[in-house]
């Protein structure tokens, strides 16, 4: 059931243009995020649960640095260019973003893998848009094979994932 105190409910709230800042920047579904990893966190996790081949392409992706960031483009141009996606600081100075113009199913897929990291409590939130792999994440993604997860990230680099 929905709250009715979720949103303002007239443009005379003075929360209102605060909140509508907060949605051009996917708050909402950060927080969301942010929530299920809290959760994961203090709980364990839901463990032994088969994981995705997107959720294990971001694991592979993150091995190194740990670094994981939900972000978007609300100035984009296109509606699937704006889309909130993933984003693995997989080195200093790369950063591979799980999103496609051409295939905004891709984008989804993706952040579904994302919220699957942080059920199984291998990803945790630190402020904003940052996460991260938690130790159990590190260490899980020390074990996945390249040429398991090599069509996932190859199909994400062939789209313009890098920046």
């Amino acid at each position: 059931m929905l709250q009715r105190d979720l949103l303002p409910s007239s443009s005379n709230d003075p929360r209102w243009a605060e909140t509508w800042q907060e949605l051009g920047h996917g708050a909402p579904t950060l927080a969301g995020f942010a929530r299920i990893c809290s959760l994961s966190l203090a709980s364990g996790g839901e463990r032994g649960g088969k994981l995705s081949g997107e959720a294990r392409a971001i694991l592979y992706a993150a091995r190194e640095r740990g670094m994981i960031e939900i972000k978007g483009a609300n100035q984009a141009f296109d509606a699937p260019s704006r889309m909130l996606a993933v984003h693995v600081e997989s080195t200093v100075d790369q950063t591979l973003i799980f999103r496609s113009r051409e295939n905004p199913a891709l984008t989804i897929r993706f952040l579904a893998g994302f919220r699957e990291l942080c059920v199984a409590g291998l990803a945790m939130h630190h402020i904003y848009q940052e996460f991260s792999l938690t130790r159990d994440g590190l260490e899980l993604a020390a074990t996945i094979p390249l040429d398991e997860v090599a069509p996932l990230l190859q199909l994400a680099t062939n789209l313009g994932a890098y920046e």
